[in-house]
């Protein structure tokens, strides 16, 4: 029984590999840092958002709407143009990784 529970909570682990995903390595692999700056606290353009310290649940849910087009204005069109390389729970590691910075 004890080997049919392990299997069972690596098969789990094994199926959802993102919810364990760096947050950190992900912001730069997906290139967020080349227009929120290295920590979310300079971005490249004034009009950007400074992202270190938001809110978790905020952002994914900002990241997942322009994704889906339900956010869509002059700002972010740039966000557009990448966030076809990110899923939802790679989102949520980008999230929670952004929002335990300090601002």
């Amino acid at each position: 029984m004890k080997k049919v529970m392990a299997f069972a909570a690596l098969a789990a682990l094994a199926s959802a590999p993102a919810l364990a995903a760096d947050g950190a390595k992900l912001y730069a692999e997906k290139t967020c840092n080349a227009c929120h700056g290295p920590e979310g606290k300079k971005p490249l353009m004034p009009n950007y958002p400074k992202l270190a310290g938001q809110n978790s649940a905020y952002m994914e849910q900002q990241m997942k709407d322009i994704k889906s087009g339900a956010r869509n204005n002059g700002q972010t069109a740039a966000m557009k143009g990448v966030m076809h390389l990110v899923d939802d729970a790679e989102m949520k590691a980008i999230a929670d990784y952004l929002s335990k910075l300090k601002p």
